[in-house]
């Protein structure tokens, strides 16, 4: 099926169209139907056939090639969006809100505004909605997002001097996990390895298959060995990528550190504890800063999973249809689960009723003989 591949912001995700018979191109702009109505977008692909197993069916159309009158539009609503913000920004202040506001959108057709904001507590907004819908006389969102969306909102430049990958081209965010850092044997220094968004860094995850695949060939820090010409030791370094080992033999009664590679040497007693990484970055995850860094992630994880259960206000954006059909889910599985354990305690009474009428029974008899 010919589909094309358009993105409505930089950096977010791209989605399949049909285009019909309208020739265009990569980095074209187009003006396509969307559910939340119509919307100015970028071609990111030119026309192609993908396997229909790889699209949801039917595919909504592009309307048409945009024309000069809708790039004015465009660069009229960011216009808007400046001033927009700065309203915001005063409401927020008047109403004491705990949140710190990121970005403004308007509508490609000024149906509605929405506003994304970063906090670290749930916000009662509704009070602001109201506020915000009676200056800008229209349909009004706030959207709570993450730091990470903030810093793919914000864009940048990560430590390697390039331009942040989730602003560039990360449709997803990926979990990232501290094992990744220690399975590459990197410093767990936070100042090393976490981006600009005060997080892990995404890219820890781009080699994580590669390294775990060559550390499973590799022997642990710690593991005394036998060598290939007969010597035997213990494993002081090692060397992932060129899958060599530093190992600390026994030569009579000296010891010398020699290099040996991964398929040379035969483990024969594993030191207990975890493997991979160094005695130095395991010892640095117990430092302050590795700690609150860890806590970050825990804190991420625990409002991301408040927003996706619990909706802001009476506006809470593109999620609330997702989050209605959590609670919908939720709450039928304890409708579920309810009458069954209610079977089971009606099964209990019917039997202790049956066992005392059995008893009665009995006693009756008992009593006529």
């Amino acid at each position: 099926m010919k589909v094309i591949a358009v993105r409505f912001k930089t950096g977010g995700k791209s989605y399949f169209f049909d285009p019909g018979d309208i020739d265009i191109r990569k980095d074209d702009h187009c003006i396509v139907e969307t559910v939340k109505g119509i919307e100015y977008a970028q071609a990111v692909s030119d026309i192609q056939d993908v396997d229909e197993s790889r699209i949801t069916v039917p595919l909504r159309k592009v309307m048409r090639k945009a024309t000069d009158a809708d790039d004015r539009q465009v660069a009229e609503n960011a216009s808007r969006e400046k001033n927009a913000y700065r309203i915001a920004q005063e409401k927020i202040a008047e109403h004491g809100l705990d949140m710190k506001l990121t970005d403004v959108e308007y509508a490609f057709d000024n149906s509605k505004i929405v506003f994304f904001f970063v906090a670290e507590q749930r916000v009662d907004f509704r009070d602001l909605v109201k506020d915000l819908a009676g200056v800008f006389r229209t349909r009004i969102e706030l959207r709570q997002i993450g730091v990470r969306d903030e810093a793919r909102s914000l864009g940048g430049f990560g430590s390697c001097g390039r331009p942040l990958c989730c602003s560039e081209f990360l449709s997803d965010f990926v979990p990232v996990s501290i094992k990744m850092a220690k399975e590459q044997n990197l410093s767990l220094n936070p100042t090393k390895i976490s981006g600009v968004c005060g997080r892990l860094m995404c890219c820890l995850k781009y080699e994580e298959e590669a390294y775990e695949e060559l550390n499973s060939t590799m022997p642990a820090l710690g593991d005394y060995v036998a060598t290939s010409d007969g010597m035997r030791g213990e494993v002081s370094s090692i060397n992932v990528l060129r899958q060599i080992a530093k190992v600390l033999v026994e030569n009579g009664d000296d010891k010398e550190l020699r290099d040996y590679p991964a398929s040379d040497i035969t483990v024969l007693r594993r030191k207990k504890g975890k493997r991979g990484g160094s005695h130095a970055s395991i010892a640095a995850e117990d430092s302050p800063e590795m700690l609150a860094l860890l806590e970050d992630e825990a804190k991420e994880k625990k409002s991301e999973n408040n927003r996706n259960n619990k909706s802001g206000g009476s506006e809470q954006g593109g999620k609330k249809d997702h989050q209605d059909k959590n609670r919908g889910g939720n709450q039928g599985g304890n409708r579920d689960k309810k009458p069954h354990n209610n079977g089971k305690n009606d099964n209990r009474n019917r039997d202790k009723r049956g066992k005392g009428e059995r008893d009665k029974q009995s006693g009756g008899e008992s009593g006529q003989s």
